[in-house]
């Protein structure tokens, strides 16, 4: 669906510039946006190259498996049916510390990896429940990533340092207090519907 508002919106500017001579201005956007996207790209690759080596290196010395230890009790009271030893907590775990981190596209495969981890729990526990259907934990970790409280969002000093803020980092109090509400928001919102549907 967002890719047919974003085609329309593109289609409509088109038409709109086409109709009141405007398409030579068009053109020129088109061209000056495509280059500001490859330069982009291009910071924010360096900026996310950077954090995932910090992250690997912080997996291959054991800070990341120490930190996710450390995470026990937050994700015992996030996901109380969610077994100790299961492989999904160190995944669930790694998410959350890159979301704290800022580094929401580091996140995304740990992410990943812990869906898939959830699935296949809730597969062995419900067998007779179709494939692809949700279970709590799944829900509960959606919301939860969504919501993410940053402590350093790192991908937002990127892009206001790539267009010339003066303070890039005057984004980070702002930030941190909007994405601590909102992850308490989402943290109130999943204990009770956890609690409702017992």
């Amino acid at each position: 669906m967002l890719n047919g508002i974003w085609a329309f919106m593109i289609l409509a500017g088109i038409v709109w510039a086409a109709l009141h001579g405007n398409i030579a201005a068009v053109t020129q956007g088109l061209l000056s946006s495509a280059a500001d996207a490859v330069s982009l790209c291009v910071t924010m690759l360096g900026v996310v190259s950077m954090w995932n080596g910090i992250l690997k290196i912080g997996e291959r010395s054991g800070l990341i498996d120490q930190l996710a230890g450390r995470m026990g009790p937050v994700l015992r009271f996030l996901f109380p049916r969610l077994p100790e030893d299961h492989p999904a907590r160190r995944s669930i775990a790694v998410n959350m510390i890159a979301n704290v981190l800022g580094l929401g596209w580091a996140a995304t495969p740990a992410g990943l990896q812990a869906m898939k981890e959830l699935a296949q729990l809730e597969e062995k526990r419900q067998p007779e429940i179709r494939s692809g259907a949700a279970s709590r934990e799944m829900c509960t970790f959606l919301i939860i990533n969504i919501s993410s409280l940053q402590l350093i969002p790192v991908n937002m000093i990127a892009y206001r340092s790539q267009y010339g803020s003066a303070a890039p980092t005057a984004i980070i109090g702002p930030a941190a207090a909007a994405t601590a509400v909102s992850t308490l928001t989402a943290v109130v919102f999943c204990r009770i519907m956890d609690r409702r549907s017992r």
